[in-house]
């Protein structure tokens, strides 16, 4: 459901008793956990139990499982997950009542208020390239308040609040939540069609990563990765707009550049060149716990808005080399009978191919073996064959029906049309109906010293630790 966006976004301080619908998923909680931090009564709804409500409950914020009228009953605002659909009782009770409804945006933007805000944007590394500038930033002094889309591995938390003016958030593009904020500085990882659901066309789209540049504070920044066709787009229109425009990458066109990288196990290393300064002058070395090319570059935006804000390189070094990773990028879930398992949220044909690359420098000389779950029938339905493709990078394929968030099904657009389109031998590949199917295929293909891999942005999560238990008793 699309909420619209007041004219004015109040401050958090102002809203009174704030309800959440959806308060369990990431971006919510993290506006909820900023909240009760502050002060502000917190309440809120999701449809299960979890981890994270109960981490709420123990701050001090009333959480129910299940949805009914009366639980927004005493509330003045109520935040609306995009997920919650319009017959929501809650949602229909507080139309009634004529509370105050925003969407989650809206919602960031009230506990950002006042605050120097880095906003990440991007199609894909959004999750990570905010981890990773938070913990670079921390390690340096700057002490931010950060409210990011997955559990940094350091905090186990998705939001803290900090004793400095600066304000770390992802930016998410999907429903166009990133063009209700006003950073100082922004971070684009890339722009690669994504969510057509919500923008209709490619065109459309990439417009709003032009708007979203429109956004950025005169006197502020921009940080992009040139790498990438679509970033690399919004060089000139920065310099149109005024913006300054900084360029980070491989690529000979970056103002700083990441050389000589070397993807080793489970680290990724490279050696930062400052571009700008007569030649190139060069900064150091940085090497990170988490492997796979794009995580150089999203590491590489990151040390970037720290040094353009003034921080010391060799601190904001110590933080990127510390960092462990955020729950569901290339997560290490354990291992068991010689067989490692991992767990990563990608979801679109390119994270698949890059955190593919990713488990091949992992695996050494084993076979990665991988469960895919596909996220949203409107994204299978437009991707599903390049998902197919990206996957073939695999030795072993097990690929799980839909899983349909938001949506209703499509008969048509079912795991096995990714399935088909995956270029292995057709026993490399299997399509499952659901969680245990996977596990059990996951763990009978599986054998020492290969890689198990579980990617998707639904419930694919809980696969890993089933194929572990599996692979224990085998």
């Amino acid at each position: 459901m699309r909420i619209p966006v007041p004219e004015e976004i109040l401050p958090a301080s102002a809203l009174g008793r704030v309800h959440f619908i959806g308060i369990g998923g990431a971006g919510l909680s993290a506006i909820a956990r900023i909240m009760l931090a502050r002060g502000v009564e917190v309440s809120g709804s999701d449809g299960v139990d979890s981890p994270v409500l109960d981490a709420l409950r123990q701050l001090g914020a009333t959480v129910h499982v299940g949805h009914a009228a009366e639980q927004v009953h005493g509330a003045d605002t109520l935040v609306v997950s995009t997920a919650v659909r319009e017959d929501n009782p809650e949602y229909l009770e507080a139309r009634r009542l004529g509370l105050r409804v925003l969407p989650r945006s809206a919602g960031l933007a009230a506990v950002m208020a006042d605050r120097r805000v880095l906003a990440v944007a991007g199609t894909h590394g959004k999750t990570t390239t905010t981890s990773l500038l938070t913990v670079a930033l921390q390690a340096a002094g700057a002490d931010p308040t950060y409210a990011v889309g997955g559990e940094l591995a350091q905090s186990g938390t998705n939001a803290a609040v900090g004793s400095s003016d600066l304000f770390v958030a992802e930016a998410d593009e999907s429903d166009g939540a990133f063009l209700v904020y006003e950073p100082y500085a922004a971070v684009v990882t890339n722009v690669e069609a994504d969510h057509l659901d919500s923008w209709g066309t490619e065109e459309a789209y990439r417009a709003a990563f032009d708007e979203f540049v429109a956004r950025v504070a005169p006197d502020g920044f921009l940080v992009a990765c040139v790498d990438d066709p679509g970033a690399a787009a919004l060089r000139p229109v920065a310099e149109r707009l005024g913006r300054t425009f900084i360029g980070v990458g491989e690529a000979a066109t970056a103002d700083v550049r990441a050389v000589d990288v070397a993807l080793v196990g489970s680290t990724s290393a490279f050696t930062v060149v400052d571009m700008s300064a007569g030649g190139g002058v060069e900064l150091g070395r940085v090497t990170l716990q988490i492997p796979g090319r794009h995580y150089v570059l999203d590491a590489l935006a990151a040390l970037t808005v720290g040094l353009r804000l003034g921080l010391d390189f060799d601190a904001l070094r110590r933080g990127l080399e510390s960092f462990t990773g955020t729950r569901r990028r290339m997560e290490r879930k354990g291992e068991a009978g010689g067989v490692r398992v991992y767990d990563s949220y990608a979801h679109h044909p390119a994270e698949i191919a890059g955190d593919l690359v990713a488990a091949r420098s992992v695996a050494g000389e084993g076979r990665v073996v991988v469960a895919f779950q596909p996220h949203l029938v409107s994204r299978t339905r437009l991707f599903g064959r390049a998902m197919g493709e990206a996957l073939g990078a695999a030795d072993e394929v097990v690929v799980l029906d839909v899983y349909l968030a938001r949506e209703d099904p499509d008969p048509e657009v079912t795991g096995q049309l990714v399935a088909d389109a995956v270029p292995l031998p057709p026993e490399r590949v299997v399509a499952v109906p659901g969680i245990p199917e996977a596990a059990a295929e996951l763990a009978r293909r599986a054998r020492p010293g290969d890689l198990v891999v579980t990617l998707g942005a639904g419930t694919v999560t809980q696969v890993g630790p089933l194929v572990l238990d599996l692979l224990g008793e085998r």
